[in-house]
């Protein structure tokens, strides 16, 4: 057993003992198990020399994390958790953790100057782009877009493929005049439409997409020129945000939360081309005003401090990965193997969604036999692979693979798979 975890076990058994430190002895950890009678609990000091390592336990310990195949708030890389919690207490020596910094000084500036930076570097991004670090979640977007980008008189243009461009649609019948120039709803949205067939609007102000449909599984492989005059393109990327790379300058907005990808909840990034701010509508709410944002760096109000720099932590790692090139290799090698035991089960496992648009994100799936969906969820949640039912909307199954699934849980979810249809086929 680990020092660490040692003083872990005795600190859940005996919550009351103090540590005891010889401050003569700084390499010493004395622990005193006698139990107190004093009812308040003293401050607990552990000193260690550099080269006691107690903080931070190796991933190989981690045996009592699942495989979380939740569509979001999703997984987060091991790695990242772990640096996180070392640097929890005290933020590399500046005696706070970041929860506790003031969002404007030197060293928050430094982590979201950081994290932009790699995000630049990820996606390669123009220097004619700006990044902004919101809040609200994707769905405070779908009014932002509208209300900073045209009039309530202009016509913008969606391509609906699943319940976030619906959602997204009909938001901006508030602030806009939006036309649904294709839908695959009645489609049970499974397919993506042929971009040299949609029937554009000539003078509509913008052309939006949801990238990758969370809930269906249907993920654009390219994307469609707009043929509008101002040439805008909007994306809600949300759920294969930073999956893969992206050619931002085909794009006047791309905008995600966080939270399937690269953080946690509460972050939503906007990437917007710079002549598009500064031409908000005269009701647009000071905090959905791009031009606010934009002029204070993300620093108008408190932003949220913690999920940005845990998204930092995860650029860099997808930086040390070898960039987002050798990111999509290991997701198209998940897909690969979890679409292919879909597709060898005999009818057994049925992915709705035509195999070209088949996204690597969110992967759906059902049972021939309906009935047994529920056992399948039970079953494998006893072993250790949870969040798997579908959505509300759609029910059956859903795996989500984001980047920091890692494929050994891809591989042990086919594994039970066909254990499991071995048993009941």
């Amino acid at each position: 057993m680990s020092m660490a975890t040692s003083i872990q076990t005795l600190l859940l058994h005996h919550p009351t003992n103090l540590f005891n430190h010889n401050n003569n002895s700084p390499n010493t950890i004395r622990i005193t198990t006698t139990t107190t009678t004093t009812p308040s609990f003293k401050p607990i000091f552990i000193k260690c020399a550099a080269t006691t390592q107690i903080q931070t336990p190796p991933p190989s310990t981690s045996q009592d994390r699942v495989f979380n195949f939740a569509a979001g708030p999703a997984t987060l890389p091991e790695n990242v958790l772990l640096r996180a919690q070392s640097e929890l207490y005290n933020w590399r020596g500046s005696g706070m953790s970041v929860m506790e910094m003031s969002h404007r000084g030197k060293e928050f500036l430094s982590i979201i100057q950081k994290a932009e930076s790699d995000l630049r570097t990820l996606l390669n991004i123009p220097p004619e782009y700006s990044v902004l670090f919101l809040q609200g979640g994707a769905t405070t977007q779908f009014a932002a877009i509208p209300l900073n980008i045209c009039t309530a008189d202009d016509t913008v243009d969606y391509i609906v493929t699943g319940s976030w461009g619906d959602k997204a649609f009909k938001e901006a019948q508030k602030f806009c005049k939006p036309k649904v120039i294709w839908s695959g709803k009645s489609e049970k949205y499974t397919k993506i439409p042929s971009f040299h067939e949609l029937e554009q609007t000539p003078d509509a102000k913008y052309l939006h997409i949801c990238a990758n449909e969370t809930i269906h599984g249907v993920e654009f492989k390219d994307y469609p020129t707009p043929k509008n005059g101002s040439g805008i393109l909007v994306a809600d990327m949300s759920s294969n945000f930073c999956s893969k790379p992206v050619e931002v300058s085909r794009f006047g907005v791309i905008y995600a939360g966080a939270q399937k990808n690269v953080g946690p909840s509460g972050v939503t990034i906007v990437i917007i081309r710079k002549d598009l701010i500064g031409n908000a509508q005269g009701m647009t709410p000071v905090m959905l005003d791009y031009k606010i944002h934009d002029e204070n760096n993300s620093l108008y109000n408190t932003p949220p401090c913690y999920g940005i720099y845990m998204c930092g932590l995860v650029f860099e790692d997808l930086l040390e990965q070898g960039g987002l090139k050798e990111v999509e290799k290991k997701n198209k090698r998940k897909g690969e193997i979890l679409y292919n035991a879909i597709d060898e089960s005999n009818g057994f496992y049925r992915c709705p969604v035509e195999k070209s648009v088949r996204s690597l994100m969110n992967v759906p799936f059902t049972l021939e036999k309906s009935e047994l969906e529920a056992e399948f969820i039970k079953e494998a949640a006893k072993e250790k692979m949870v969040q798997l039912k579908g959505h509300r909307s759609v029910g059956g199954m859903r795996a989500s693979i984001y980047n920091a699934m890692p494929l050994a849980g891809v591989e042990k979810l086919v594994a039970f798979m066909k254990d499991f249809q071995a048993k009941h086929a």
